[in-house]
C-alpha cells in the first residue's frame, strides 16, 4: 500500500470527540458521514488504480522483452512440401498404321516386353507385292527403250559428223535419249514406293518398351484415319511405353509452386508400398496452369524404377529442401 492510500484510511477513522459524542449536533454528524463516504469511493478508486497499474507495467515490459518468433530456412534435405501424383510412362507410344490395311498377324500381347525392331503386327501385303512386281515390270520396260535410244543416238550422230543426216535429226535422238532415261528414272522411283508401302506392312517396335494395350484383332480393318469415331475402323494396334523411364505426374496447388523447381531433388514412394522409396528429381514445370483447378503440372522422374511402379498407381512425393 503506497502513502496517498495510507493518507487516505487515515482519514476514515472518526474523530474522537464523536466517539465521547461531544455534543455535536445532527447536522454535524451527516456531514462527517458524507465525507467518510466520498473519501471510501476515493479509496476504492486509488486501489483499483494500483492493482491494475503493475499489471499493465508488467505487460508492458513483458512486450518489450519478449523475443520475436521468426521460422527458420529449412535445411539442406528437408521436406518442403509433400503432395501425392501418380505414375505414369515418360512416353507412351500408340502405333499406328501409314495406310488402310487388313491385320494378317498380331505377334505380341498385353504386357508383353519387346526389343526395338521386333515385329508386332503384320498386314495384308498381296496388293502391295503386286505393286512392286508391276514397278519392276515398268523399269524393265523403260530399261530397254532406253538403251535403244542411246543407240539411236550415237548413230544419229555420226551420220552428222559425216554431214550424211541433218542436225536436226540428231536433235531428235538426243531429246528420245533423254525422255527414255527419265522413264527409267520414274520406274525405279515406283518401285521404291512400291518397297516403302510393302515393308509398311510389317509393323516393329520403336522403342525397347512394354505393351500397354492390344487394340485390334487378326482380320480388322485398320487406317491412320478416324471415320466417326468409335464407329469407324481402329486407328492404332498397339500402345506401348517403357517401363523403365517413369515419372511421377502431379497437379500442383497454386499456394505452393514456390516450392517446386526444375531439377529440385525428390523422394517417391508409392501408396501401395509405402516401405519402398525412389529418388527422383523435378524434371518439368509445365509453363501454363490450369484455370478451373487452379493446379500446375509437375512432372517428377523418378531414378532406378523398379517391378513395383506401376502406371497409374498413386505415389506420395517428398520436395526437398536444396
Amino acid at each position: 500500500m503506497d502513502t496517498s492510500q495510507q493518507q487516505a484510511l487515515a482519514q476514515l477513522k472518526i474523530p474522537a470527540q464523536l466517539k465521547r459524542g461531544g455534543g455535536r449536533g445532527p447536522g454535524t454528524i451527516l456531514a462527517v458521514v458524507a465525507g467518510i463516504i466520498v473519501l471510501g469511493l476515493v479509496v476504492h478508486t486509488l486501489t483499483g488504480r494500483g492493482e491494475r497499474e503493475p499489471d499493465a507495467r508488467e505487460a508492458g515490459s513483458e512486450g518489450a522483452t519478449a523475443p520475436s518468433v521468426t521460422n527458420a530456412p529449412p535445411k539442406s534435405g528437408d521436406v518442403v512440401l509433400t503432395v501425392s501424383g501418380y505414375v505414369s510412362p515418360r512416353e507412351r507410344i500408340a502405333i499406328s498404321p501409314k495406310f488402310q490395311g487388313t491385320v494378317r498377324a498380331i505377334h505380341v500381347t498385353k504386357g508383353d516386353m519387346v526389343k526395338r525392331g521386333d515385329v508386332l503386327v503384320e498386314l495384308e501385303d498381296d496388293e502391295q507385292r503386286a505393286r512392286l512386281s508391276e514397278a519392276q515390270g515398268d523399269l524393265a520396260q523403260a530399261e530397254a527403250a532406253l538403251t535403244n535410244a542411246i543407240v539411236n543416238f550415237e548413230r544419229q550422230r555420226m551420220l552428222a559428223d559425216r554431214n550424211i543426216d541433218t542436225a536436226q535429226a540428231m536433235d531428235a535422238a538426243r531429246r528420245d535419249r533423254d525422255m527414255a532415261d527419265a522413264r527409267v528414272r520414274a520406274a525405279r522411283g515406283r518401285i521404291d514406293l512400291a518397297q516403302t508401302y510393302l515393308a509398311w506392312c510389317t509393323i516393329r517396335a520403336p522403342i525397347d518398351g512394354t505393351i500397354m494395350e492390344k487394340l485390334v484383332n487378326p482380320n480388322e480393318l485398320v487406317t491412320p484415319l478416324s471415320y466417326g469415331g468409335g464407329s469407324g475402323p481402329s486407328t492404332a494396334f498397339l500402345a506401348m511405353a517403357n517401363l523403365e523411364d517413369l515419372q511421377v505426374e502431379i497437379d500442383l496447388s497454386e499456394g505452393d509452386t514456390p516450392k517446386a523447381h526444375v531439377q529440385q531433388r525428390c523422394r517417391i514412394s508409392p501408396e501401395a508400398y509405402p516401405e519402398k522409396v525412389y529418388s527422383g528429381y523435378v524434371a518439368e514445370i509445365a509453363p501454363e496452369a490450369n484455370r478451373s483447378k487452379g493446379t500446375l503440372q509437375v512432372k517428377v522422374q523418378i531414378e532406378n524404377p523398379d517391378r513395383f511402379l506401376t502406371p497409374e498407381l498413386s505415389a506420395k512425393v517428398e520436395f526437398l529442401a536444396d
